[in-house]
Formats: structure tokens, sequence, C-alpha cells
């Protein structure tokens, strides 16, 4: 199937989704540079499933950006971010959210802008985010989870690194390396999103772990991941390898979090084929009692 007709197919389950629509005030983070062939399929379905758009341009040579001021000038739901280069992924979703946080949106939810992550499993992040009160991951490593269009080598790279990072870390989440996130406001002011040093891919992992030694509950709805649509993939061999650097780094306590003590370190995985919250797993990562933190 083109990319083209995907993503229509997608915006009409969005209009179709009305009592799927996310209730709380949510925005997604699109970080681009040179997405300008799937922007506009992939914001026409998030906007379909009741949510905002921040795009977080940088400077991207094809035009990315005026795109996206384009669609924003259309509809008051795209918002636009231009950076002055390309600064990296960590730093996008830095700003993103620090845009999110200054206009009261109660969800914030990170996607890639290259199709991969399908807007069709929105309802179901957002949900779990929002009934559990946590941090939910939208992970192609739990039942129900699956990748497409990827090469075997691929799929050992992926599997291996968060096996890697499960193993160091000593935590349980099952993808630790997914962009697919739906974040509560109050999570991203718990954590201090603007001392984390990692930058690229990198930040995933760091961010997760922030998370988790806050005692920051954690929830893993399953997603088919899906090969992007169009262009070229950003992820370069030297962010790889600072991405592995990192894990035994944050084990042995070089992050920003005060001092702060891991909490407990297990995830729940969500079930969407069947109650996308109340689905009877392992206890959720974070707090015995299930609250916030204190």
């Amino acid at each position: 199937m083109a990319a083209g007709e995907q993503m229509s197919d997608i915006a009409q389950d969005a209009r179709a989704a009305g009592e799927a629509t996310p209730a709380p005030k949510t925005i997604v983070i699109l970080p681009t540079f040179n997405e300008r062939p799937n922007l506009e399929g992939l914001v026409t379905p998030i906007r379909g499933f009741g949510c905002d758009v921040v795009v977080v341009d940088d400077n991207s040579p094809d035009g990315t950006g005026d795109l996206a001021e384009r669609i924003g000038a259309e509809d008051p739901g795209v918002h636009v971010v231009h950076r002055s280069g390309k600064l990296g992924l960590g730093t996008a979703y830095v700003a993103g959210m620090t845009h999110a946080i200054e206009r009261g949106y109660e969800l914030v939810v990170t996607m890639d802008a290259d199709g991969s992550h399908n807007p069709r499993h929105l309802p179901a992040l957002t949900a779990a985010a929002h009934q559990r009160d946590a941090l939910a991951i939208g992970s192609r490593y739990v039942p129900g989870g699956e990748i497409a269009g990827w090469t075997r080598r691929r799929k050992f790279l992926s599997h291996g690194a968060n096996i890697y990072a499960r193993t160091i870390l000593g935590v349980r989440v099952h993808d630790c390396t997914s962009g697919y996130r739906c974040y509560p406001r109050w999570v991203l002011e718990e954590v201090d999103i603007h001392s984390i040093r990692s930058d690229g891919y990198a930040f995933l992992t760091e961010m997760l772990y922030l998370c988790l030694r806050c005692g920051i509950q954690v929830v893993e709805v399953p997603i088919r991941f899906e090969d992007r649509l169009a262009g070229q993939s950003k992820v370069s061999s030297a962010e790889i390898l600072k991405a592995i650097a990192l894990v035994p780094r944050l084990r042995l306590g070089g992050t920003a979090t005060s001092g702060r003590r891991p909490v407990a370190k297990r995830a729940r995985h969500v079930d969407t084929d069947s109650d996308p919250v109340d689905a009877g797993h392992a206890p959720v990562s974070g707090r015995p009692d299930g609250g916030r933190p204190t």
C-alpha cells in the first residue's frame, strides 16, 4: 500500500473514532528534519484523533518547516517551533515538551515524523497514560507488539540493544528505546528535562531511567512499528555508539537526578485487544501504592 493511501485510511479511522478521542488536552511532538513527504499525511490523522501537534523543525533544507507553517496557518491546533539547524533529537523533544508545558497541555506525546509510529495507537497510548497516571510507552517487544519492514539484522540489533539496556540498568521495561510515548504533564515537571545531557536516541533511554528513578509508573502498550514511509533514516552509527556508552554511565549514577535512588523497576504491558488500562499483568513500575511521588 502506498504511503498516501495508508495515511488516508488512518485519517478515516480517526474521523470515525469520536468515542476514542483523548479527553485530556493532548499535544503530539513531531521532531522534523527533511520530513516534508511525510508531514501532512501524518498531521491529518493525529488531528483527527483530537490531538494538537507541535512540529519542532531543525531548519530542514527540504522546506518541512515552511510546510508546517502553511498547515498551521489553516489549523490553529498545529504549532511550529523553528530551530536554527540540526540540533539533535533530544533537544527537539525538550523544546516540544517546554512548549507543551507552557501552554497547559495535560498529556504530551512524542512520535517519529517518518510514519513509523502509527497514529492508530494514539487512543490506547493516551488512555493508558491518563487512566494510569503513568508514562505510557508504545512497545514493540511486549505481546501484541511487532515490527514491519526491518531486516533480520536491524531487528537483532534493536532487540539486542534493549536486552543490553534492561540487563545493565536492571529494569523490566521491554522497549527502552521506543520514541512513541505519552507523558502526563506532571511527569515532565517532576523530571528535570533541561538537565538531561544525552542527545539523539540516547535521550530516550536516559529519560526513561530518570522517570524510574523518580518513582514514576511505566506502562507498555503494544504497537506495530513500521519502517519509515519516505526519506532516509537519521540514526547514525555514532548515535548508536553514544547510546551504548550511555547505559553503563547511567547505572553508575551519571544522571541529573540530584542523587535520587531507583525505586521499583517493573513495567506493565497493556493488552489493547482487551481493556487498554485494566488488563491484569505484573505490577506497574513506580510507587507500590500506584500514586505520584511526593
